[in-house]
């Protein structure tokens, strides 16, 4: 069909120059027509259909030669019954401002009936004076849908309860909505087009790898559960996203083209720092059972104390030591002068293995005044100490001067108690592949310290 049928035009004789300004004015129309997503109907002043895009054709059935010409709707596209209720609505917006929307059945040329959505507007002359009425449709199912779509997307960055990120091939964030923002410490302008390592000072290498993940290969099958550390202006916060990636490609495109990466996610840090302590409780209690089992097998006591302590090692600490007090047990009225405290037993520090008992020389370990485990003694309690952030060199010498091996950057010193005496201190060390211990791993290491107090007592080490 030529492109003047299909637009409802007509072609007329006459000067080369014109007719092909015609002709070609034509196919541009007739294009702009068929290239449409909508399906596209016009009519004159009269009722007759001018214009008749392929998607119209699409969606009822009937091409343009079979449509364009006719006056009218009723009895091939629309019942007779419901003809002139329908034209009259569409043909009304010729005497009225703007555009109408409408809501009805049509026919297609197989019988069967599609409900459409309807926008149309009236078409003015070159006077001024309305010279027909063009008409756009779509299914209401589609039109639906995209509508559905496009509310979502608002919803998602307005009020979802969960961080929602859109982020470009170049792994840079493209949208941001409200709740992303605050969970990144940003406003949702100011984070766009920023890279990530910029809002995030761990977990960025690979998080990004997800990205490029799902750029690559598309989404994973379930929600992955990432580590970072977000730069806030009042300091770097651990938190924990259980995230979700989508892989966006453009819907305009004859093959997918990837647009970048949806990323949603869910803070869950309180989860699983409840999750991991539960944990970890769950183990340290099932190693002070064990623990017990074993030493009460044991005939010497105190062997039953470095069984203790080798147990209390296991996830725990890299190091152990257990000093007594020289020259018998305090009393808490006699812990108030100079104390002096004499190795027990101490891990190998070398390879690993079970801990050794020092022998019974009974010569005082070399602690300097102020050393922890003297104050552990002195304030009847647990204590903590690190090197912190010190260079390897520093932390060494702050490890050498306290006696303690060379590799040790955490300490906690735990009081052994029994009987209302003060019996030595039990020492747990950590290197520096280990985080500094904290409130929790003070109150495992006070049970452990009972149980090896206990041994030491029923041993009577201190009183020999």
């Amino acid at each position: 069909m030529s492109a003047s049928r299909r637009s409802g035009t007509t072609d007329e004789l006459g000067p080369d120059e014109p007719e092909r300004e015609s002709s070609d004015g034509s196919d541009l129309l007739a294009a702009l027509l068929d290239g449409m997503d909508a399906a596209l109907c016009a009519f004159d002043a009269d009722g007759v259909v001018t214009h008749w895009n392929r998607e119209a054709e699409r969606i009822l059935g009937w091409s343009a030669d079979e449509a364009v010409g006719r006056r009218g709707l009723a009895g091939w596209a629309v019942r007779t019954a419901d003809a002139e209720a329908v034209e009259g609505r569409l043909l009304s917006v010729m005497h009225a401002p703007g555009r109408q929307v409408h809501e009805f059945a049509l026919l297609t040329k197989d019988g069967g009936r599609v409900l459409v959505r309807t926008q149309s507007a009236a078409v003015r002359g070159p006077d001024g004076k309305p010279a027909g009425v063009y008409c756009a449709f779509s299914e209401v199912h589609a039109q639906i849908d995209l509508e559905r779509s496009i509310a979502l997307s608002e919803a998602l960055f307005e009020d979802a309860s969960w961080g929602v990120v859109l982020v470009d091939v170049d792994l840079r964030p493209a949208v941001v909505n409200a709740h992303a923002a605050r969970a990144l410490g940003t406003g949702r302008t100011s984070v766009l087009g920023r890279p990530l390592g910029e809002l995030l000072s761990q977990g960025v290498e690979e998080l990004e790898s997800a990205l490029q993940h799902v750029l690559a290969e598309g989404a994973p099958p379930a929600p992955a559960e990432v580590w970072v550390s977000v730069r806030a202006s009042e300091g770097e916060k651990r938190r924990c996203w259980r995230s979700g990636f989508l892989r966006l490609a453009s819907p305009l495109a004859e093959e997918p083209v990837p647009l970048g990466v949806g990323w949603l996610f869910q803070d869950v840090t309180e989860a699983k720092q409840a999750e991991q302590e539960a944990s970890l409780l769950r183990f340290r209690t099932q190693q002070l059972h064990r623990a017990s089992r074993a030493a009460a097998e044991c005939e010497d006591p105190t062997e039953s104390a470095t069984v203790h302590l080798d147990f209390a090692l296991a996830g725990f600490a890299d190091h152990a030591l257990i000093d007594r007090v020289a020259g018998g047990a305090l009393t808490d009225a006699e812990a108030e002068g100079p104390v002096r405290l004499v190795r027990v037993a101490a891990t190998p520090s070398g390879a690993p293995g079970p801990s050794k008992l020092a022998g019974r020389a009974g010569l005082p370990v070399r602690y300097a005044e102020g050393h922890p485990a003297l104050q552990c003694v002195e304030r009847v309690g647990a204590l903590r100490a690190s090197a912190g952030a010190a260079p390897p060199e520093a932390a060494r010498e702050w490890a050498l001067a306290r006696q303690w091996p060379p590799d040790a950057v955490h300490a906690l010193c735990a009081v052994l108690r029994s009987r209302g005496r003060t019996l030595g201190v039990v020492t747990f060390l950590r290197g520096a592949g280990r985080s500094a211990f904290e409130r929790s791993d003070a109150m495992y290491a006070e049970d452990v310290a009972l149980r090896i107090a206990a041994a030491l007592d029923l041993a009577g080490l201190p009183d020999r």
